[in-house]
């Protein structure tokens, strides 16, 4: 960092160790300067701005760059898409031992579930893929969304195929910031909220947005792609 007393120099350097490491996995703080002129005199005779000038760049620099740090951390790859897109959005953070359903993560988080939504990811007879968003208590109707994309039919990938496929893991996978932009069709049941929820891009993340949204900056589209449910 060039200067620890701007947040902006700060941001660029936790910007650049990113690009080149990927994360962060800990902070050694080891950085203290005082004014020359303060160093030469008596510690009595320091001024103000001088003592004022060492704290800040000897001891709270540490508080800035691990508040920085932490939150480079917390943002997903997805979420600075939406950055970059300047697209608003909220992000919700939760406690997720072991990933069972989006069910149980709505319940735990006392979500509705109809504006849960999940994402798919299949593969189609031309062996493309495609992202598919729906609500997470609903399934997917197969004719539906192969027709939807243009394809003969489609099918789910394997759950061991979401990594190299996708970049995410299971209960983690989002339609914004895959590895590839695929195809994406957001099911038509999400143009009637102002809002929906889908993964924030990690297990224990969510993003809150306008669907509208979410498909302009996938460039997506809504279709009916939910399995009609049959009355007993």
């Amino acid at each position: 960092c060039n200067d620890v007393s701007k947040d902006e120099d700060i941001e660029k350097c936790l910007e650049q160790i990113k690009k080149e490491n990927g994360k962060i996995d800990g902070i050694l703080h080891a950085i203290a300067h005082a004014n020359t002129d303060d160093l030469r005199n008596d510690f009595i005779n320091t001024s103000r701005e001088g003592y004022a000038h060492a704290q800040d760049v000897s001891s709270y620099s540490l508080v800035a760059i691990v508040r920085m740090a932490k939150e480079k951390d917390i943002k997903t790859n997805a979420m600075r898409i939406l950055d970059r897109n300047k697209i608003p959005y909220e992000v919700n953070t939760y406690e997720c031992d072991e990933f069972i359903d989006g069910i149980h993560i709505a319940i735990q988080n006392g979500q509705d579930p109809d504006i849960s939504y999940k994402t798919l990811v299949m593969v189609g007879k031309s062996k493309n893929y495609y992202v598919f968003v729906l609500p997470i208590a609903e399934e997917v109707d197969m004719k539906k969304a192969a027709k939807s994309v243009g394809e003969k039919s489609v099918e789910m990938i394997h759950v061991k195929d979401i990594n190299s496929i996708t970049g995410y893991i299971r209960g983690g996978c989002t339609p914004l910031g895959m590895k590839k932009q695929f195809p994406t069709v957001v099911d038509s049941s999400a143009e009637k909220y102002d809002k929906i929820i889908i993964s924030g891009g990690r297990i224990g993340s969510q993003i809150i947005l306008n669907p509208q949204d979410l498909v302009k900056v996938v460039r997506g589209k809504f279709d009916n792609i939910v399995a009609q449910h049959q009355e007993a």
